[in-house]
């Protein structure tokens, strides 16, 4: 037979029993539990934008010493490219370079850097 929707089913539903004790309890650490949710949720998103303003921050200071590094790079170019040229201009007229080159012994002059022998007595 198949079920009939009598009114006493409707009832029922529409009627919640009185709340206890552990059902105000139970509300109660659903409130604390969503409260505390909240506030952590608010942390987590003001973290996440200060990390964001710090790397902003180092990115901006990186792109600085970036331009910074590329202006001297192309100093030290302009700087390399000037005595290069010099020194093409230099050696057709250098006279060590066409004289011939010196014995090796003069380059090579033996000195005395021989201290003597200190004695300690610490050591004899």
């Amino acid at each position: 037979m198949p079920h009939s929707s009598d009114s006493s089913d409707s009832s029922s539903f529409s009627q919640s029993p009185p709340p206890s004790k552990q059902d105000s309890s139970d509300d109660m650490r659903k409130v604390q539990r969503r409260e505390k949710n909240r506030i952590a949720a608010q942390k987590s998103r003001l973290r996440q934008t200060q990390k964001a303003d710090t790397l902003h921050l180092e990115s901006e200071d990186l792109e600085r010493q970036n331009a910074a590094l590329r202006r001297e790079i192309k100093q030290l170019t302009e700087e390399m490219k000037h005595f290069t040229s010099v020194l093409s201009s230099h050696e057709p007229l250098c006279s060590i370079l066409t004289s011939p080159p010196p014995p090796p012994e003069v380059l090579y002059a033996t000195h005395s850097f021989h201290q003597p022998h200190i004695s300690s007595p610490r050591f004899q």
